[in-house]
This record gives C-alpha cells, structure tokens and sequence, in this order.
C-alpha cells in the first residue's frame, strides 16, 4: 500500500517538475524597454502602521520613468505610528484617510476600494503594498505587457527577498506553487475560479474592466483579496495571469519566523480551498506528492530517490525563472512541504478558534467556495 503511494508520489512529482520547466518557459516577461505609458495611471497604495516602509515605496513609485500622468493615492487606514506623517509633499501625491471598514468588509479591500474612488480618471490602476520597492521602469513595462497580451489584469509577481531561514524555506513556495501547478496560458484564457494566481504585493489593471468585475466591493470580505479580484474579473469577461516581475520590483515579505508564522496564519485556511478541511486536504495531497517520496528515499526506495529529484528540479526550475535563489535551498524542497503543514495546521486552529488577526483587526469572513487557488496568499 504504502510502496504504491510512494510509485504515485513520485511520478506526480516528475509530471510537476515537467510541467514547472515548460510553464515557466511560456511565463510572460516584461519589456526590456517599454514605451511611454500615454493615458493616465494611478498607484494606489494602502497602508496601516507602515512607517518605517511608506516614504521608501513612494519614493520609488514617483521615481517611475514613461509615465507621464502619474498619480498616487496613499490610503492611510487607521495608522497609529505616524505613517501619515512620512508621506511626502509631491503635487502627484494625495493623502486619503480611509472611513473604517462596514460590516462584511475587511481592511485592505475597503482602503483600496476608497483609493480607487479617489482616482476616478485612471484610466490604468496600479495596486500597490507599501513593501515593495519598483524599479524605474516598473509601471510602464507591466503596461505594456497587459497591452501586448491585451489582459485586463497583470499580477507582476515581485523578486522576493528572503533574510531567515524561515523565509528561505516558505516563501519559494508561493511561486512554486502556481509555476507547477497552474497553467498559465490556459489560465489567461479560463473563467474557471480555479485557474487563477495572482498577488497583492503587486497589481496593474484596466480600470474599465476592475469597474465591470464591480471593483473591491465585490471581493470585500475576502482574506486572498487579489485573487478574488482576478476570479471577479474573469467572471465579468475579463483576462488575466500572473507574470514575471522579478526585474520590476522586489519585497521583503516578512522578516523572521514570527512574522512567517503569524502572517501566514491569517490566509492559508483560505488559499488552500476556504474551508478548513479543503486545506488540510490540500495539504495532504502536497505532502503525498513532495513530503513522502523523499521520506521513502531515506529507506533506499528508488522511487522515492526519483520523486525527490524531481521536486528539487521542479523548485530549482521555478526559482531560476522567478528571481529566486536556486541553490541549495531547491535541496530543502522537502522541509519547505512539512513546514508548510505546520503553518496550514496553526491557520486551520485559528480559523476554528475565530482567532485569526492581522494588524490588529480580526480575520472572520465567510468561506469561498471556488476551490483552492495556486497561490498562498500576500
């Protein structure tokens, strides 16, 4: 019994790795020079309690090149440490204090809904978290790629930097996960909830088709808020995809274990399905796939030898297209899959607790029922 699910194991696992290599391949990349952005364009930047990251974000948002009609809108959302106070004075900047969230709303979709209102001329909106740095030519290049492949929506995904060994072992994971599990072009074409990845750190749409999908208000109460915006989208006719954004901006996610921990906690009860027992399902079906080949390999199974391989390669596969360290951390694949159980345990006792926070706010929305996304959330 057990050596046959070790044989499935590990031939999922070479399938994975082969779709990871060819997937990665058909990821859409950026313009090495884009062309000037000739419509106007709004970055819309959420904060709360960001006061050691917001002057550095916008900094590097007023720094973007080939875009002429740029404007920000910094939505302070209940900060107590004096984020307001570092915003800078610029003629394209304004400053929003957000109206706390209604019932059935959560943080950060209600401060991005109120950005967008402020921003009604935008014809281009660019969502933006407060971590994350862009390169100068950011903005205009993840444009000219929801131009190129005529998308409604781009999720660029950030180079994702990584401190702690914590970091190092979990935060590969969310671009593994859809580079080998999620068909991309397939995707871009799909309404299906299920063929979608996406990530807040970073958003760029047309503001027409975030009007049609009815704008935040219809994601109000979800955890995995960017990507219920691309399923809305999708389901309001629109096209979507992640992309390659590991030269237009990076991110420090989170530093340390505690910060792992904690903001992992808050979102993988969701991202693994919205319900607790469609997370745990998930995660077995991972850990059969990439936790047990290995684990039989250590007691000379050849098959196990083989899926182990190819889980490495798969990682190793995502990691080089996405800006990721390859070597060794690629080695661990295995650790990062135990260590993901962990934390999808501690979030599934915390969704049943009602003990879910974040930023000093509860987590309680009702559960989706779209299936799991390839993506564990930002």
């Amino acid at each position: 019994m057990i050596r046959g699910v070790v044989r499935a194991g590990a031939g999922l696992s070479v399938l994975g790795a082969l779709h990871a290599a060819v997937n990665t391949r058909l990821l859409r990349r950026p313009p090495d020079a884009p062309r000037p952005v000739r419509r106007p364009v709004t970055v819309v930047l959420p904060v709360r309690d960001e006061v050691a990251q917001v002057a550095g974000c916008l900094a590097a948002v007023l720094d973007q090149r080939g875009v002429p009609d740029l404007q920000v809108v910094v939505v302070d959302d209940g900060s107590t440490d004096g984020t307001a106070e570092r915003v800078v004075t610029d003629d394209r900047v304004r400053l929003v204090r957000a109206v706390p969230p209604a019932p059935g709303w959560l943080g950060k979709p209600n401060a991005c809904a109120q950005g967008a209102a402020a921003a009604p001329d935008a014809e281009v909106l660019v969502f933006l978290d407060a971590d994350v740095r862009l390169m100068p030519d950011a903005v205009a290049s993840a444009v000219a790629v929801l131009d190129d492949a005529e998308l409604d929506l781009v999720s660029p995904w950030p180079r994702q930097l990584t401190g702690s060994a914590a970091e190092r072992l979990v935060q590969p994971l969310q671009q593994w996960l859809w580079g080998t599990l999620l068909p991309l072009r397939l995707a871009e074409r799909s309404p299906r909830p299920s063929l979608a990845a996406a990530n807040g750190q970073f958003l760029v749409l047309r503001r027409a088709a975030y009007d049609r999908a009815g704008g935040h208000a219809a994601v109000r109460g979800e955890v995995i808020e960017d990507v219920a915006l691309l399923r809305a989208v999708k389901a309001a006719g629109g096209r979507g995809v992640v992309v390659d954004g590991s030269t237009l901006a990076a991110c420090r996610m989170y530093d340390g274990w505690p910060g792992v921990r904690d903001g992992y906690a808050k979102s993988l009860w969701s991202a693994l399905g919205g319900h607790p027992a469609a997370a745990v399902g998930a995660a077995a079906a991972l850990s059969a796939v990439w936790l047990l080949p290995p684990l039989a390999a250590l007691t000379g199974s050849r098959a196990g030898l083989a899926g182990y391989a190819a889980g490495v390669a798969g990682r190793a596969a995502v990691a080089a297209r996405t800006g990721g360290r390859v070597w060794p951390d690629a080695l661990a694949h295995p650790v990062s899959i135990a260590l993901l159980d962990v934390l999808v345990a501690r979030s599934v006792a915390g969704h049943r607790r009602g003990a879910l926070h974040w930023r000093g706010r509860p987590v309680t929305v009702p559960a989706p029922d779209a299936g799991p996304s390839a993506t564990m959330g930002a």
